[in-house]
Order: C-alpha cells, then sequence, then structure tokens
C-alpha cells in the first residue's frame, strides 16, 4: 500500500502540457479518457518486434539441439571423407580409425590412440606410426623415444590450456 502510495506521490512530481489550452498539469490529475481506438506508438510497435523476436528465438532454441547434432554428423562424415584421401594407402591397411590418428610429425609421424573416438571412449592401445626415412639424426631420436618407452622411462602428464593461454597441469 504504501508502495502505491510513493507512486502516486511520484506521478504528482511529473509535470506535462496540454496540447489544447497549453497549461501545466499534473500527470497526476490527468483524468484520460480515449474515444476509440487508439493510434499505434512506436513504443507498441517495439513491444511487438520484441515479443516476435522473442518466440522466434524461443522456436530456434527447442531445434537448436537437434541442428547442432545433424551439424556435427555432416561434419564428421565429411571430415572422415577428406582424412581418407589425405591418409595414405599404407594407414588405410591398418584399419584406423582416422578420428583416432593424430599428427605428430617429429619425431614420429602419428600417434594412433586406439578406441579413442568409440561410443565407450575408451583407449585400447597406443600405437606410434613413422615412415622409414635416412635421416640419421631423426632415426637417432627415433630410437631414443622407442628405448625410453620400452623401459617405461616416460612420465605421462596432462596439460590444460584455456582460451586465455594459461596452462595448468593435473
Amino acid at each position: 500500500m504504501n508502495e502505491i502510495f510513493e507512486e502516486f506521490q511520484e506521478f504528482r512530481k511529473i509535470l506535462c502540457v496540454c496540447p489544447c489550452c497549453g497549461d501545466l498539469v499534473r500527470v497526476s490529475d490527468l483524468k484520460l479518457k480515449v474515444k476509440g481506438p487508439s493510434a499505434p506508438t512506436w513504443l507498441d510497435e517495439y513491444e511487438t518486434m520484441r515479443r516476435v523476436i522473442g518466440e522466434k528465438i524461443g522456436r530456434f532454441e527447442e531445434k537448436k539441439h537437434a541442428l547442432k547434432e545433424k551439424a556435427t554428423e555432416k561434419g564428421r562424415k565429411e571430415a572422415e571423407k577428406a582424412i581418407n584421401k589425405a591418409i595414405p594407402a599404407v594407414l588405410k591397411s591398418l584399419k584406423l580409425d582416422p578420428f583416432d590418428v593424430k599428427p605428430i610429425l617429429n619425431p614420429v609421424d602419428f600417434v594412433v590412440f586406439k578406441g579413442m573416438t568409440k561410443k565407450e571412449n575408451e583407449i585400447d592401445d597406443i600405437l606410434m606410426l613413422s615412415k622409414q626415412v635416412t635421416n640419421p639424426q631423426l632415426n637417432k631420436i627415433r630410437e631414443q623415444v622407442k628405448k625410453a618407452i620400452l623401459s617405461n622411462m616416460y612420465e605421462w602428464q596432462v596439460a590444460r590450456i584455456t582460451e586465455e593461454g594459461n596452462i595448468t597441469f593435473e
């Protein structure tokens, strides 16, 4: 009740000019009457557009998830086609899921996380694939990598990089 009285008091502070006689009148003293329908104002049009846009956004939000899944599936199929064109025949003969293959290029060409993209997200095996080369320096590094793996002289660390570029280790 007190809020209504305060609002009324605020209306007493607002003054307007009568368009007919030019007198100053308080908004609280006005006795507004409208004969017939009033012409729409810019505010009416604005509120209508907001409501229409809000409804469209609501309908889009309902469809967004399905559209996103459909686009993801289509993108995966296109990526698989592109990957299959780019993968050498030797790798194709290994029958690996192309999404499990991650290019490293140096010192090994690819690391394969077998089973990573299956529905279970269960990695069965990790393979390192490299093309044979005659470069003695690269072959020496590859031998060192092989020796470190075979003798368990490595440590697995996970680093998370945020969008701001911060790195945290788990």
